[in-house]
């Protein structure tokens, strides 16, 4: 189906703008005579240009609006009028604009959740399904109220990953950038010095050592260029396939330091939507799929897809998710529970609740932890370097005093 931009007179005489979807032309003219409407004027709309990347309406602005519409639907407010309300006194164009679009949709007949679906930057999956369920359950308003909570939990979910990821990137690229500086331009211009007090014979070993890896590094600075460009490249590459992808989020659940903090994420965002979802009256399959889409890395996504099969099947969903082995028991075992007694949305906001207090702590601890151990490796290279090329610096002093 395509979109077509129309212009109709009312009986009134008053004139009509709007976009309309249909097969063609005709089908146009024939749902706007069934609306009274006379055609003036009716063509295919172009298609837009755009050079946005990613949503062009921030969580906030999001957050802001579906509280106001929750706030005017439980008013009492018509649909369309709160559309018309929202999309003339916000700040953001853009959301003006899908808004005024929505509006239009819904005058047409269709449905709001469907008008949503026509916008999938700004109205995710897991949005659309909501509202879909609320529209069908009489209860829009509650659903808005909850997708806010979401979606205000979400980003700082989200804030949450970029500190646990961001911190110990920053560190490490400073303290890689400190050690070029070091070996390209201090330990040559060191060098240089000890050359003119007589060569580099009679200097200790450790300076020698620096001094040799110095002359590597500016020597094979070309090459070490190109294999940090290619393994780049390859990292891109391999990211973008199925199981590179796989591979990488497997690295990630597993490292170390980093690997608990983003499985304690990936427990909370699931429990969390999960939850939400069942709360507002979604079925159990249609939920574990938009859970899936949106889990953020694919071994969990892998898992939730599993587990959905095995209810498909007739399972229950705690046995599935233990063999998955990417939840822990704890969470399993409380997942059942909720199963057992009916009351499974509850339980899992109760997990998302605990995992997302357990990921502030573990982010806390992560970056107290990391914070001095990168500054005591940074700062054990330098001091290494710098010892290295002091010692001839005091040698040669005490020679020039001994004279």
């Amino acid at each position: 189906m395509a979109e077509f931009v129309y212009e109709a007179r009312a009986r009134t005489g008053e004139t009509r703008k709007g976009v309309m979807e249909a097969e063609d032309i005709e089908a146009v003219h024939n749902r706007l005579k069934a609306q009274n409407l006379s055609p003036v004027k009716v063509k295919k709309k172009p298609k837009e240009l755009s050079l946005s990347i990613g949503s062009p309406v921030s969580d906030k602005e999001l957050v802001i609006f579906t509280r106001q519409f929750a706030t005017m639907i439980d008013a009492g407010l018509p649909l369309v009028q709160c559309l018309e309300i929202l999309s003339s006194q916000g700040e953001n164009k853009e959301l003006a604009k899908i808004l005024k679009d929505v509006k239009s949709y819904v005058e047409q007949g269709g449905t709001f959740s469907d008008a949503l679906k026509r916008h999938p930057k700004v109205f995710d999956e897991l949005y659309v399904n909501l509202v879909a369920a609320g529209e069908l359950g009489g209860i829009l308003d509650t659903i808005l109220q909850r997708l806010a909570v979401y979606i205000e939990k979400r980003v700082k979910l989200k804030s949450q990953v970029r500190g646990a990821m961001i911190y110990p990137s920053i560190i490490a690229l400073v303290a890689v950038a400190v050690l070029v500086i070091l070996l390209t331009w201090v330990i040559p211009a060191f060098q240089a010095m000890f050359m003119d007090f007589g060569g580099e014979d009679a200097l200790p070993g450790i300076t020698r050592f620096v001094i040799n890896v110095s002359e590597g590094f500016v020597n094979n600075l070309p090459l070490l260029i190109v294999v940090t460009i290619v393994s780049t490249i390859a990292f891109i590459v391999s990211y973008r396939t199925k199981g590179g992808k796989r591979f990488w989020h497997n690295v990630l659940l597993t490292a170390p330091l980093l690997g608990p903090v983003m499985r304690k994420i990936a427990v909370a965002r699931f429990t969390r939507t999960l939850g939400t979802l069942l709360a507002s009256g979604v079925p159990i399959l249609d939920g574990m799929a938009v859970v899936a889409k949106s889990a953020g890395n694919v071994v969990v996504e892998n898992a939730v897809n599993l587990v959905a099969e095995k209810i498909r099947e007739g399972r229950t969903m705690a046995e599935p998710l233990m063999e998955t082995k990417v939840f822990p028991p704890m969470v399993v075992q409380m997942i059942g529970v909720g199963e057992q007694t009916g009351a499974l949305d509850q339980m899992l906001n109760k997990i998302a609740d605990f995992y997302e207090e357990e990921v502030d702590a573990a982010v806390a601890a992560l970056t107290s932890l990391l914070e001095p151990i990168m500054l005591v490796v940074m700062g054990g290279m330098v001091g290494f370097m710098l010892i290295a090329m002091y010692l001839p610096i005091f040698s040669i002093a005490g020679n020039i005093q001994a004279e």
